[in-house]
């Protein structure tokens, strides 16, 4: 069953069983205050007739006087503890209550019967009789007016309750319209993706703040998620089959060169070989590169939390020159902290002290401070530096500032590409300045805890 046709059935259903709830609620309602006040219309009679009695016996004979309170439609009768009657005298149109088995109560008694399909109002009050016994005054009164009545509003709330159920009907299905139609155009939108290949958003509602404009919002962002993934796809592989292209063509090529010419000359052995492996290396590192950079931010499991900035520089500076043997002279006057992420921070540094032990020949320094709201980490070379117009695009992916001379030191183009994703995913920035032939200085600047 469609969705449509389930919120039409299911609405339908629920608004006719609460109406019919609240129909029965009305009839039960109304019938059991119309049968307490004849219960009690009834009582206040025979009080009536008995204080009558009471008053007159000097008179006029209780027989006689039962006379003139006799129910029009009903009996009213003196009934004896051995069930005898005094007297009973019963209207024209209910003589059959002659007939009905008779009861002797010690209190008073008031009740509903029925006999022969027809209701009654029943009341029994003892009295003491004109020849000092105790006996029973029962008045039968029928109530057909207030069952004929019961009937005619059992009959309104059906009839009610069945041309309620029209307007039900209509509103339900313009309901389901209401709520399918967003569902339909995300349906229709979904298929127009499927066939045209191209992501499309649907058109909302600015103004309102329903749940399908929600599921609405959420279905166009994700659909900028997924064109996000897509372009990200699409443009590592152009990317990468564009900057594989070399090195691959250059090992296709030594390998041919040693193949026709390697044996014969061992010098050319030791060029392939040395240029084979160099262009192997580079095409690893630049995989693993572009496969870091084609994840999400989402899934780096970012961890912000307060660190030492000082101790954390001075153990990557230490790691750094064991690996490279290069020197690097950390500075600090005292002891910083910051708010971080202390492993993507690690991963930074290595970055860009990987760029200036490959560009520079001279001591690296690292700067390690605060200012009045932030941590800031400097990493100064005394290298090559950038020229003034290479600087603005240091951070584009595959951009190099030299390409014979980044080639030739086994850069890919991707580790400030990198650096800048880390840097935004853990709310670092980045300030770079560089003079060419001087050398080049990289500020991190980031929370301090006081801030975080």
């Amino acid at each position: 069953m469609k969705l449509r046709n389930k919120i039409n059935l299911y609405t339908s259903v629920l608004f006719i069983v609460l109406l019919i709830l609240m129909n029965a609620s009305i009839y039960f309602l109304f019938s059991h205050l119309m049968m307490a006040n004849e219960l009690d219309r009834a009582e206040a009679s025979i009080e009536k007739i008995v204080t009558d009695i009471g008053n007159t016996t000097d008179r006029i004979a209780p027989n006689q006087l039962l006379l003139a309170y006799v129910p029009v439609d009903g009996m009213i009768q003196v009934l004896k503890n051995d069930l005898m009657s005094n007297a009973k005298i019963t209207s024209p149109s209910e003589a059959r209550l002659e007939t009905r088995p008779t009861r002797f109560f010690a209190g008073e008694t008031s009740e509903i019967i029925n006999f022969e399909n027809k209701r009654y109002v029943f009341v029994s009050y003892p009295i003491v009789w004109s020849d000092g016994s105790i006996v029973n005054l029962q008045v039968t009164s029928s109530i057909q007016a207030t069952d004929e009545m019961l009937n005619i509003l059992r009959i309104v709330l059906i009839v009610v309750t069945v041309i309620a159920m029209i307007p039900v009907f209509l509103s339900s299905r313009v309901l389901s319209n209401l709520i399918i139609e967003p569902i339909r155009s995300m349906i229709n939108t979904m298929k127009d993706i499927q066939k045209s290949a191209q992501f499309k958003r649907l058109e909302l509602e600015k103004t309102s703040e329903s749940e399908l404009v929600e599921m609405g919002e959420t279905f166009n962002r994700m659909i900028d998620i997924l064109q996000s993934n897509f372009e990200k796809q699409e443009q590592f592989v152009s990317n990468a089959s564009h900057e594989l292209r070399t090195p691959l063509t250059i090992i296709e090529n030594y390998a041919d060169l040693l193949k026709r010419r390697g044996l014969e000359r061992p010098d050319l052995f030791e060029e392939s070989i040395d240029a084979i492996h160099s262009e192997a290396v580079r095409m690893r590192e630049m995989t693993e590169q572009l496969l870091l950079l084609a994840r999400q931010q989402e899934h780096w499991n970012i961890q912000l939390e307060q660190i030492n900035v000082t101790e954390l520089v001075a153990e990557t500076a230490k790691t750094f020159q064991n690996t490279y043997q290069r020197k690097v002279l950390v500075v600090s006057n005292e002891i910083t902290t910051g708010y971080t992420d202390a492993q993507k921070l690690k991963q930074l540094l290595y970055i860009f002290l990987d760029n200036a032990r490959k560009y520079s020949e001279d001591q690296i320094s690292i700067h390690v401070g605060q200012t009045s709201n932030e941590t800031y980490i400097q990493i100064v070379d005394k290298g090559m530096g950038i020229p003034k117009h290479d600087a603005p695009h240091v951070f584009d992916r595959f951009y190099r500032v030299d390409q014979a001379r980044s080639r030739k030191q086994g850069g890919t183009g991707l580790g400030l590409t990198m650096a800048k994703q880390i840097a935004e995913a853990i709310g670092i920035r980045i300030e770079l300045e560089s003079l060419e032939n001087l050398g080049t200085t990289i500020t991190l600047f980031f929370e301090s805890p006081e801030n975080g």
